[in-house]
């Protein structure tokens, strides 16, 4: 069974330095997790300095897992972009440092997305095709494939697939 950390506090981002310790997550998450889906030139091209400017960029709806003053995970959720899904919200992205791993912080920062995005039936992921650990945990939390599918150039060509649940609409 995975602990639960109980020092992590879930929040949406709102200081420069929150956003800085996104970017820093961001970066290391995808260093950490996509070594061997991604090729390893992309992967090391990336800086936390871009990663953090983009964090600065797409502020909105971004949810931070802090440890004490340390951000460890974050999570982007809002409306899908998806034309063919109707009143669909989507998580965009969501991270948790390695080192955190196991401590339930995942879920934590998943049930405060879909949480946020009650007033849609259905929430829609895009996850690496490769990227077992992540399947595993969207399946856990109950989200299927659901046959759409989008070729990403990240330094050669890898496949992402959707992945939706339906949820109860308040509307």
């Amino acid at each position: 069974m995975e602990a639960i950390n109980d020092s992590i506090s879930i929040k949406l981002a709102e200081t420069d330095e929150e956003f800085c310790g996104r970017g820093y997550v961001h970066c290391t998450s995808w260093k950490e997790a996509y070594r061997g889906i991604v090729c390893d030139s992309y992967l090391d091209s990336m800086t936390v300095e871009a990663s953090t400017a983009r964090a600065r960029q797409f502020a909105e709806n971004t949810l931070i897992a802090k440890d004490k003053d340390k951000v460890v995970g974050f999570a982007v959720y809002g409306p899908s972009g998806d034309e063919d899904l109707i009143n669909a919200g989507e998580v965009a992205a969501i991270y948790v440092l390695s080192e955190y791993y196991g401590q339930k912080i995942g879920y934590r920062l998943m049930n405060e997305a879909v949480s946020r995005l009650s007033d849609y039936s259905t929430i829609a992921v895009w996850v690496l095709e490769k990227n077992e650990r992540a399947i595993n945990f969207y399946r856990k939390y109950g989200f299927e494939f659901d046959g759409c599918k989008k070729e990403w150039d990240l330094g050669t060509p890898v496949s992402i697939v959707r992945m939706i649940k339906k949820v109860n609409s308040k509307l």
